[in-house]
Order: C-alpha cells, then structure tokens, then sequence
C-alpha cells in the first residue's frame, strides 16, 4: 500500500512583518525543532482522520470556550479539507487529470498554537506536499506559496500574507520582496521574488514563545488591513518603512554585521508598536528580552519572539529571564 509523509516546518519572521501583505518585504526563517507532518495513503474511500488537535473534550464549558476561541470548531480538519479543495480546483483549471485512487489522510503537529509559529499554514503546506505526490502533479515551486495562502484567504477568511507559506516552502532564510513593481503573474497566481540567503551568515538567534499570550492571526491582523486600506497615513508610511528595514537587514546578513541586524530588529518592533496596541503580556516578553542585552522583536503575530544574543552569559540570562513569564527560549535550527 503506498504511504506518502510529508513534513511542513515552523517558522519565524526575522524582518518587515507584517508588511508582507501589504505589498513589502520580509526576511524569515525556518525553526526545524517544529514541525506538522500529514501522512496520506490508498485507501478505499476518501477519509479526512481526526488528530488530537482536534479535541472534542473539554476540562470544562470555559475551557470549550477557549479552545474555540483560538482555534475555531474545527482544528486542523478544516485546514486539511480545504487545502483538498484548492488542489482540485487548480488541477481542473490547469487541465491535471486525477486518477480515481482515493486515500485516507492524517495530520500531527507540534508546532505551538497561535503564538505567529505558523502551524496552520505548515499544515496547509504539508498536505498539498502529499497531494502532489500522490497525484503526480507538479506545482512550480514559486506558486506553491500562492496556492497555500488562497486555501486561507479564500476558502477560511484568515487574513495572512504569502510569507509563512513561502519559507515554508523554500526553507532556509529567504528575502522575499512583494513589493507592486515585482509581483508576476504565475499560472493566475501573484509572486513575489523570493531570494535565498546564507543562514551560516547570521549571528546566533533565540526564539521565545508563550502560549498564554497568544492571539489568532486573523484577531492581529484584520484591524490593521482595515486600517490600510482606508489609507490611514500612519499605517501606509510603517508598510514602506518595515520594507526598506527588510533590505537593510538583508545587507547586514550578507556583510555579517551582527550589531545592524540587533539594532534593525529592535527598530522593527518599534515601528509596529506604533502603528499596533500591543498586549501588556507580549510586550512584557520584549521588555525582559531587551533587558538581558539580547534583541527582540515578534516572530509572527504575537506570543513569540526573535532576537540576536551577543554571547552566551545572555542567552542564559535570557532563559532565566523569561522563564519567570512561562516562556520557553530555544535556539532554532534554521538549516538541514
């Protein structure tokens, strides 16, 4: 019986989120400690298979209540299904024919939930892997992005940009650049230009996350779309702002200047904290972070951080640190 697994990394945002969808830049990174991985295989009928992710037990009706929250009603099934949907509808539209071999289908993640580690689309990327596989469909690698973010956007209204999808992709560290004049057409998809970077090039890295403060990404981000397509002045001007900081931080990894980059972090944390109210929780995480001399800014939508660290009596400053919070500190590992 063929069995087809297929891996989707975590991720983080080193630098310009949340411009890019918003027509900006970003540079992100892949954490290889977290992943989501989706098992396919024949099978006689077609067979979505509830994980534990998907729980229907609860401590108690409050519980029920936050779960639902975070998470939805219907965990990481959903995201399967409609990534299902997608795959046929761009097979159909580009003249793929399907065999009529059906399969059952299986996710497991560790990816921490909703803390902007990208575990939703990881899961997205990871199922279209296996659907790609067992169809025999190829999907050029620079669209592949564009398919995962119109499973979210269109099919599940969660408002996101290409970036998680496109690490999650590529993998690595990747400058990815969305800006007007450089988005194509790609089979009816938008992409970007997305350009690999040397991860050996970087200084030493830390992330930090914390469940307790975290927010769905579509709670971060749906005021701040609004707010830019009314063209508020103030959040127009930080999109082109979080751009040009992507470019200098691409600069300063390639000349290997640890202190720009620190600094170029920092800056871009300011820049959303002015345009962004901040949760006093996730705030705190930055403040304790920049306190023990490390650099800090959030790795996605909020509930983990990423920062440089100038040597290791800080790294472990800032494990201890942060532990007071409940946050748990690692130090990714970006390359295969």
């Amino acid at each position: 019986m063929l069995l087809i697994r297929k891996n989707a990394f975590a991720r983080a945002g080193l630098m310009g989120n949340p411009s890019d969808g918003y027509n900006g830049k970003t540079i992100s990174l892949i954490v290889r400690e977290f992943s989501a991985e989706v098992a396919l295989y024949e099978w006689d009928q077609l067979e979505i298979v509830w994980s534990q992710e998907d729980r229907s037990r609860f401590r108690s009706i409050n519980d029920l209540h936050r779960d639902v929250q975070l998470h939805g009603y219907y965990g990481g099934v959903r995201l399967v299904k409609a990534t299902i949907k997608k795959f046929v509808e761009f097979c159909r539209r580009h003249g793929h024919s399907l065999h009529d071999q059906n399969f059952s289908i299986r996710y497991q993640s560790n990816i921490p939930r909703q803390v902007g580690l990208a575990g939703s689309s990881a899961i997205i990327v990871a199922t279209l892997r296996c659907l790609m596989e067992f169809y025999g469909v190829e999907i050029p690698r620079c669209v592949q992005p564009s398919v995962v973010l119109s499973v979210e956007n269109e099919e599940l209204g969660i408002a996101a940009g290409l970036q998680d999808r496109v690490i999650q992709v590529y993998e690595g560290v990747v400058h990815m650049d969305f800006s007007r004049d450089r988005m194509r057409d790609q089979l009816g998809y938008g992409c970007g230009v997305y350009e690999p970077l040397d991860a050996a090039s970087l200084p030493p890295l830390y992330i930090a996350y914390c469940g307790e403060v975290s927010e769905p990404t579509e709670v971060v981000h749906n005021n701040l779309r609004d707010r830019y397509r009314r063209g508020e002045q103030d959040v127009v001007s930080a999109m082109t702002q979080f751009a040009q900081l992507a470019d200098d931080a691409k600069d300063a990894i390639a000349t290997g200047d640890g202190e720009k980059l620190a600094a170029l972090i920092d800056a871009n944390f300011d820049l959303r904290q002015s345009i962004c109210q901040i949760p006093g929780g996730q705030r705190e995480m930055v403040d304790r972070a920049r306190k023990c001399g490390a650099s800090a800014k959030f790795a996605g939508s909020g509930g983990a951080i990423i920062g440089t660290y100038p040597d290791e009596d800080v790294y472990q400053s800032l494990k201890k640190e942060l532990r007071q919070i409940d946050c748990r500190v690692i130090r990714p590992k970006i390359g295969s």
